[in-house]
């Protein structure tokens, strides 16, 4: 009966390891050139934050050449706000040699207005 109990709890114990740490998102992070810490990820979780929500935007930004820190991002998100969204209107404002900063994006996404259009 013992080796069940203990399989049993391996198993249990990968499956929320496996649910606390996106493993993929977390390579693609890693490989993409934004990493994102494994604590980071972890507190995302508790805090029922979507680590997909804020690492792909951050990944993206990142390949554009765009260097917004993790915790703004989720700051963001955590206030209503719409993050890919931002990140997006930030890669296009870059691209078009528009001076547009996070916060300012931020502020005209939590403001109700279509960050893109503005």
């Amino acid at each position: 009966m013992e080796p069940f109990v203990l399989i049993l709890l391996v198993v249990a114990f990968f499956f929320l390891f496996v649910w606390l740490i996106p493993v993929q998102l977390w390579l693609a992070a890693r490989f993409s050139g934004a990493p994102a810490g494994l604590f980071n990820l972890i507190g995302m979780r508790f805090r029922r934050v979507p680590p997909k929500a804020i690492v792909e935007p951050r990944i993206a930004a990142v390949r554009a050449g765009l260097d917004i820190d993790i915790q703004s991002l989720e700051s963001h998100y955590l206030a209503g706000g719409n993050v890919l969204r931002v990140v997006r209107a930030l890669i296009s404002a870059d691209k078009a040699g528009i001076n547009l900063t996070f916060q300012r994006a931020a502020a005209i996404d939590l403001a109700g207005r279509d960050v893109l259009e503005a």
